[in-house]
C-alpha cells in the first residue's frame, strides 16, 4: 500500500474508501469458496512466479541499500510501517533473555520483518533470524540478502538444526500453504517461548474456509490459494501455547466476494510450562 493509498485509509470514510480502490483497480479481491487446494490452485498463478521474486528482490535490495525506508509485499515505502505489537513481543523476548533473540520466522519473504524492526534490534547482544522460504526466494535471499545475522532456510527443520528459537513469527504466511493444520501441529512441539502471527486473515467461525486471492498489477499482477483461518481453530489446535493477546493489523477487515467478513490481525501465544 502506498503513502496516498495510507492517507486515504485514515481519512476516508470506508464506503468512499472501497468504491475509490474499485474505480482504481488497486483492491485486493478474494474469491470463490473451495473445497479443495487443487480446486484454487488450477485457477492461480502460483506463489512460485519468477515475476513475484523479482519484484520483491528488487524492493528488499533497495531496502539493505538504504534507498527506502521499507518494503512489504515488494511496494516500498518512505518511511517504515511499523506493527508495533510485533516490535513489543521481539524486544520483550530480548529482555527476557539477556538480550539474545533467535527469530524462526516462517514465510519471511526476503526480510520484511527483520529490515522492519532493524533500527531497534541493532542494539541487543545477540540476534539471529532465519527465515523458512520457498526454494527460489532462498537461494536469491542468502546470494543477495544475507547478512550474517539474517539467513534462509528451505524448511523449520533445517533452520532448527543451525538454531533454537526464542520467538516464532508468522507474518502473512500461514495462510498462503495447503495444509495449515500440519504447520499449527508442528508449532506445537517446537520449545519455543513466544510464537507470535501477524497480518493473518482469521473469521469468527469453526473451520477454515479457502479462497483465491487476486492481486492487482499495481501490486504485482498474480493470484493463489488463500485460506482465512478459523481463529477458534487455531487457539485449539495450538494447545501447548496459551494465547497472550490479539491484536489487529494495518490490512484491516476485509469481505469475500461469497460474503464471508474476516480481518486480518494478529495473536501472541506464550508458552505453557508443565
Amino acid at each position: 500500500m502506498t503513502q496516498t493509498d495510507l492517507f486515504l485509509k485514515r481519512w476516508m470514510p470506508p464506503i468512499l474508501l472501497e468504491a475509490l480502490f474499485n474505480l482504481r483497480g488497486r483492491r485486493i479481491r478474494f474469491e470463490g469458496d473451495f473445497s479443495t487446494w487443487e480446486d484454487a490452485a488450477k485457477l492461480s498463478s502460483g506463489y512460485d512466479a519468477e515475476s513475484i521474486l523479482h519484484n520483491v528482490l528488487k524492493a528488499a535490495l533497495k531496502v539493505k541499500n538504504g534507498e527506502a525506508a521499507f518494503e512489504r509485499d515488494s511496494v516500498i515505502f518512505d518511511s517504515i510501517q511499523y506493527s508495533w505489537p510485533l516490535t513489543t513481543a521481539l524486544m520483550w523476548v530480548a529482555a527476557r533473555n539477556g538480550g539474545v533473540l533467535n527469530v524462526l520466522d516462517f514465510g519471511g519473504s526476503l526480510g520484511s520483518s527483520y529490515f522492519q524492526n532493524k533500527l531497534f534490534l541493532a542494539s541487543l547482544n545477540s540476534l539471529s533470524w532465519s527465515i523458512v522460504e520457498q526454494p527460489h526466494f532462498v537461494r536469491a535471499g542468502n546470494l543477495y540478502i544475507s547478512d550474517g545475522i539474517l539467513c534462509f532456510y528451505r524448511s523449520i527443520e533445517e533452520a532448527l538444526e543451525v538454531n533454537q528459537p526464542n520467538i516464532i513469527l508468522l507474518s502473512s504466511s500461514i495462510q498462503y500453504i495447503p495444509n495449515p493444520d500440519n504447520l499449527l501441529f508442528l508449532l506445537n512441539s517446537i520449545d519455543s517461548s513466544v510464537l507470535v502471527f501477524d497480518r493473518t486473515p482469521l473469521h469468527s467461525g469453526v473451520e477454515h474456509k479457502l479462497c483465491l486471492q487476486n492481486t492487482p498489477s499495481t501490486i504485482y499482477e498474480s493470484s493463489y490459494p488463500m485460506w482465512i483461518l478459523s481463529r477458534k481453530k487455531v487457539i485449539s489446535e495450538l494447545d501447548r501455547w496459551m494465547l497472550l493477546e490479539n491484536f489487529s493489523s494495518p490490512d484491516g477487515r476485509a469481505k469475500s466476494q461469497r460474503g464471508l467478513e474476516f480481518e486480518f490481525s494478529g495473536m501472541i501465544f506464550g508458552r505453557k510450562r508443565v
